[in-house]
């Protein structure tokens, strides 16, 4: 499986891997605030159609490294937030929403998990992202990076510092999008 997100249409990038199973367990760190905070964004889910979506990102806490972000996303240090709402749920395979940003217009986040034996196999596909090159690179990269630290915490092992990760991928990201 390539490690890379893929962008299958334009403003769409998919990603895919596979996680240690079992699938509720999965489904836990995509739904459960406190799980969820250790990887990703922490935050209450109302899960069903319709429900609200919060997610608050605190980056700082996700890794066990004291590192600022890079200048370009310093309004990212400390806590920041985004709302959304559920727009698809199948409890433990299907979980889509909104993903609310004030500057443009809603992208939409899914997550798809399959059992593969002991494995899971999770999709997560993030449409109508736009064109912009720096977005695109952006949300890859990071990404990315948080799938990185999901596998790292469902294995139980230390993630690698966020920020320094991030910024590799966004240059990886950068070399595959303007091929």
């Amino acid at each position: 499986m390539d490690n890379y997100g893929i962008f299958t249409e334009p403003g769409t990038i998919q990603f895919e891997r596979l996680l240690p199973g079992p699938i509720d367990r999965v489904w836990e760190y995509l739904t459960d605030a406190d799980k969820r905070g250790q990887w990703l964004a922490a935050g209450e889910m109302e899960l069903r159609k319709g429900g609200k979506v919060e997610l608050i990102f605190n980056h700082d806490n996700i890794t066990p490294y004291d590192e600022k972000p890079p200048e370009k996303y310093a309004e990212h240090a400390g806590e920041s937030r985004l709302e959304g709402k559920i727009v698809q749920i199948d409890p433990p395979r299907l979980l889509s929403y909104t993903w609310e940003e004030p500057s443009a217009a809603d992208s939409i986040v899914t997550f798809e998990l399959e059992p593969e034996g002991e494995q899971v196999r999770l999709t997560l596909t993030h449409r109508r992202l736009g064109d912009d090159h720096d977005i695109l690179i952006s949300v890859a990269g990071g990404w990315h990076t948080h799938l990185g630290i999901l596998i790292d915490k469902l294995n139980g092992q230390d993630p690698k510092p966020f920020w320094k990760v991030h910024m590799q991928m966004e240059e990886e990201y950068l070399k595959r999008i303007s091929e």
